[in-house]
């Protein structure tokens, strides 16, 4: 019998995930890395793209060699850190990119039309006494899009059928056939529905302020399904109560799974808890190619979607 491999897995995986996990290795599982853990031997560790690896619970682990990360963005991960104990680290990109364009389509569609209110307003019986609020139409729309990398690029072959004009920022122009703008406040002036697709990080942390809504003005529609962090929510928050922009929509949080409670009262305001990868079929590809690039590491083959720092 083939002899399994021990791995060190931290962080929420779906039970879909552990099964695929646990057939081809012998996973010590741990869902916050806080935890004590019970050795530290393990050279390699699956994580997730929203657990945080402290530098102090890494320094518990001195013989870890490659960290495998179930995600497209690495912004939880200390590269730095990996870089001078010689780690290697992998991620996956592009197996995720469809996913979260239906997410975010779904969310655009459902903000616009205020579908969970239509939902709620055909169950309570209310059709009867009157019709439900007209919605908003896409088609005509400027749709902005903060960061135009691999999703956000899928996104936009999406949209365009839809009868939308497309604009994005990026630090820097590509050869795109939409219209640049080199800041967000400029983009969100152009626009009237705003998405942030940009990775997280020090360089986008709350680039989304009360200076973009306020640019994006009272008809303007905000979607985030890039980090949490890239959005300043005092200045949402007050942006939403203050009809600042007409509604907003957020799947992803500074702090997952917490959400921050003055976000549940807002009427213009969606929630969906961090979705853009959540399909079965989606989950299924990320885990197999996290687990391929932990067997190239292994058996010391190239690593297929490394992480290069």
């Amino acid at each position: 019998m083939k002899t399994k491999h021990s791995i060190l897995q931290v962080g929420f995986f779906p039970e879909a995930m552990n099964s695929e996990v646990n057939q081809r290795f012998n996973s010590t599982y741990i869902i916050n890395a806080e935890k004590h853990l019970p050795h530290h031997e393990f050279e390699i560790l699956l994580t997730t793209g929203t657990t945080v690896l402290t530098t102090d619970f890494l320094d518990s682990l001195p013989h870890l060699k490659m960290v495998s990360s179930c995600a497209v963005g690495y912004d939880n991960l200390p590269l730095s850190y990996f870089k001078s104990r010689k780690i290697v680290a992998t991620h996956t990109p592009s197996v995720l990119n469809q996913a979260v364009c239906e997410l975010t389509m779904g969310i655009l569609f459902g903000m616009l039309r205020r579908l969970p209110q239509a939902n709620q307003f055909a169950k309570s019986g209310q059709w009867t006494s009157g019709g439900f609020p007209l919605g908003t139409s896409l088609a005509g729309k400027t749709v902005g899009i903060v960061g135009m990398g691999r999703i956000a690029q899928d996104l936009s072959k999406c949209l365009l059928p839809l009868g939308v004009k497309l604009a994005y920022t990026t630090p820097n122009k590509k050869e795109l056939p939409y219209t640049y703008h080199n800041n967000i406040t400029s983009l969100a002036h152009a626009a009237d529905i705003l998405i942030m697709m940009c990775p997280g990080g020090p360089v986008t942390e709350k680039i989304a302020n009360l200076e973009v809504f306020e640019a994006l003005g009272p008809q303007g529609y905000f979607i985030n399904v890039a980090r949490g962090s890239v959005v300043n929510e005092i200045d949402l928050i007050e942006a939403l109560k203050n009809k600042v922009i007409s509604a907003a929509a957020l799947d992803v949080y500074p702090k997952e799974p917490s959400i921050n409670p003055d976000l549940f009262d807002i009427d213009n305001l969606y929630l969906t808890p961090h979705l853009g990868s959540s399909t079965f079929e989606t989950k299924q590809a990320m885990i197999a190619l996290s687990l391929n690039n932990i067997d190239a590491f292994i058996h010391q083959t190239p690593l297929i979607t490394p992480i290069l720092f």
